[in-house]
């Protein structure tokens, strides 16, 4: 079965509105296609440098500001963009899909407002719910399970008598940055996304070669639930600001990406619905006053058979697209709610699509018979890529190139599925 754009026409309602866009991952192409696709739009992208998933692409406008540049070279050349569509009485909505962007498209909201529609979250709500400390703890008010939750603080890690905390949790354990904005930046020999740690004794060397990069943050340390990719489940959800939940889409993972600073990022899914999941997501967001996408991530426990929240990260996921490709737009959402000030009808997604950036050969390699034949099923409707689409002929070199490279990571990171996932 081969890959298949979602569709080749847009359908405009309304597209007398810009779009600029901050980063360079599959994510952000996701995001672009989706305008184009629901609104004809080109976007802009503004990136330090301009990346495969984004390069060469027709519906795309790059800004590269250097490898080297730093957040207010960003800033500077937002102001420039924004001045610059202001004066042509453009209205442009500015969006983002990682960690360190939402930071700080919250801290500057009021400023980055005089040239932008900017869909930033409340400081206050952002620090809850982007802290895996405190949505844990936001979790447990209104009954949605989370696994056993430990936390590791480094603000006084520069002290040279600072040891880390002993743990007590049966081993192996998880852990990771409490906020994944605050660790971003660092740069360390064995530096992993998520760590999966076997003893105490490797516990603390993990925390000693975090704390001599200059992390002063907080980790969290988790019990490690057992189960390989296949257990995971993804949510995504739009709050829009009038309070109410519009769009709940939710996936079963089939594999992960197993490379140490991509861990945990879903390579293949099927979307299926999942209404506990979704009421859950709903409460959380409610709970918490929350506006604008969320993405959840989500294990099921074998242990108990309960589904365990993660954490939410407070933007669009990396892996958006198999929200658009079930044949949500994500783009509508947005767009409805900021730009044309109206209520989006609620929408569950509950079409049934592989989304995969995989050659099919290698995600066939790591699923069980039974799961073979559900993603035979499915991809009767086709695969869906969201890179792949009638675009340059450079594009297609280079998805057939990235889809090869996958071959060559998993071989060396993830030779064959494992119990745990990792």
């Amino acid at each position: 079965m081969t890959d298949r754009p979602v569709t080749d026409d847009p359908v405009i309602d309304d597209p007398d509105f810009d779009v600029v866009l901050l980063g360079t991952d599959i994510g952000i192409y996701a995001l672009a296609r989706a305008f184009r696709e629901r609104y004809g739009i080109a976007s802009t992208v503004i990136s330090r440098v301009v990346a495969g998933p984004i390069a060469d692409s027709q519906f795309i406008e790059t800004v590269e500001l250097g490898e080297h540049a730093q957040r207010q070279d960003t800033l500077d050349e937002l102001e420039r963009q924004g001045r610059a569509r202001a004066a042509a009485g453009r209205t442009t909505l500015l969006l983002s899909n990682a960690d360190s962007f939402s930071r700080m498209l919250s801290d500057q909201a009021e400023w980055l407002r005089q040239w932008y529609v900017v869909p930033a979250v409340d400081a206050a709500v952002l620090d809850m719910v982007a802290d895996k400390i405190e949505f844990d703890r936001a979790c447990r008010e209104i009954d949605i399970p989370t696994p056993r939750t430990l936390v590791q603080d480094f603000s006084g890690a520069g002290d040279p008598t600072w040891t880390p905390d002993a743990v007590d949790l049966t081993y192996p354990v998880v852990a990771k940055p409490a906020v994944g904005a605050a660790y971003e930046g660092l740069r360390f020999e064995g530096k992993n996304k998520i760590f999966k740690v076997d003893s105490p004794a490797e516990l603390v060397t993990v925390f000693r070669r975090v704390a001599e990069a200059g992390f002063r943050d907080r980790f969290v340390v988790q019990e490690l639930i057992p189960g390989d990719d296949t257990a995971m489940r993804s949510i995504t959800a739009y709050a829009d600001q009038f309070g109410r939940v519009t769009l709940l889409a939710t996936a079963q993972v089939l594999l992960q990406e197993h490379q140490p600073l991509a861990i945990g990022n879903p390579a293949a899914m099927i979307t299926t619905p999942y209404p506990e999941l979704m009421d859950q997501a709903e409460r959380m967001l409610t709970h918490v006053g929350y506006h604008g996408f969320a993405n959840f991530d989500v294990k099921l426990d074998p242990r108990d058979g309960v589904m365990k929240f993660f954490e939410m990260n407070p933007r669009i996921g990396r892996n958006n697209f198999y929200v658009t490709a079930a044949g949500a737009n994500v783009a509508e959402f947005i767009t409805t709610d900021l730009i044309q000030h109206e209520r989006h009808e609620p929408v569950v997604v509950r079409n049934e699509i592989l989304y995969c950036v995989l050659p099919m050969f290698l995600l066939r390699r790591y699923l069980s018979p039974e799961l073979k034949q559900l993603v035979k099923r499915v991809t009767r409707q086709g695969v869906f890529h969201p890179l792949v689409t009638k675009d340059s002929l450079k594009r297609k070199l280079y998805v057939a190139a990235a889809k090869a490279n996958y071959v060559r990571k998993y071989a060396r990171y993830y030779p064959k599925q494992t119990e745990s996932g990792f």
